[in-house]
C-alpha cells in the first residue's frame, strides 16, 4: 500500500535496468579467497562489490570499493573477468533496494591478490556493510552466498579458478 492507502502499481521488471557494478575476488597467497558478512545478518557472506560510478572503469571501481567496503585496497590485479555476470533481484527485494531504480546488477569481476596485513583490514569504514570478515577456500564459496547470487559466484569461481590454483602452487 502507498502512503495513501492504494495497493502500489506492479513493478514491471522487464523495463528496469542492471545495475554497473563490480566484484573482487581478493586472494591471499593460500589462494583462499576473502569473503566479509553483511552487517545485521547471520548468514549473508559476500565478496567485496559495488556500483561503478559516472566515467569509471571497472578496475578503478573495483580498487575504489575494496577501499570503501574493508578498509584497504592493498592488492595486486591479477585479471578480470572476460564478460560481465548477471544477476536479477527475488521479487521481494525488487523496488525495494537501491531505490526501486534497477532489476539486479550486472558486474564485472576482478581477481586480485591482497598484499596488506591483516591488520590493514578494517570494516570501520566511514559507512560500514560488513561485521565479520574471514578468508576460506575458495571452493567453499558458494555455498555461504545467498541463493539469488550463486550462480554469479559459481561462474566467477570456474573463470579464476586456474588463477586460485597458481597461487595454491
Amino acid at each position: 500500500m502507498s502512503k495513501h492507502g492504494k495497493p502500489h502499481a506492479p513493478i514491471d521488471r522487464e523495463s528496469l535496468p542492471y545495475r554497473p557494478c563490480v566484484g573482487v575476488m581478493l586472494l591471499n597467497d593460500r589462494g583462499e579467497v576473502f569473503v566479509a558478512r553483511r552487517t545485521g545478518s547471520d548468514a549473508d557472506w559476500q565478496m567485496p562489490q559495488g556500483g561503478v560510478d559516472e566515467g569509471e572503469d571497472a578496475r578503478a571501481a573495483a580498487f575504489r570499493e575494496m577501499e570503501e567496503e574493508i578498509g584497504t585496497a592493498k592488492a595486486e590485479f591479477l585479471a578480470m573477468s572476460a564478460a560481465p555476470h548477471r544477476y536479477d533481484l527475488p521479487d521481494e527485494l525488487l523496488g525495494r533496494v537501491w531505490k526501486g531504480r534497477w532489476r539486479g546488477q550486472e558486474q564485472m569481476w576482478m581477481a586480485a591478490r591482497f598484499t596488506g596485513t591483516e591488520a590493514d583490514i578494517r570494516l570501520d569504514t566511514e559507512h560500514p556493510e560488513f561485521d565479520a570478515w574471514k578468508w576460506i577456500d575458495a571452493e567453499a564459496l558458494p555455498g555461504l552466498i545467498v541463493a539469488f547470487k550463486r550462480h554469479v559466484y559459481e561462474a566467477v569461481l570456474a573463470e579464476f579458478r586456474p588463477l586460485i590454483a597458481r597461487l595454491k602452487a
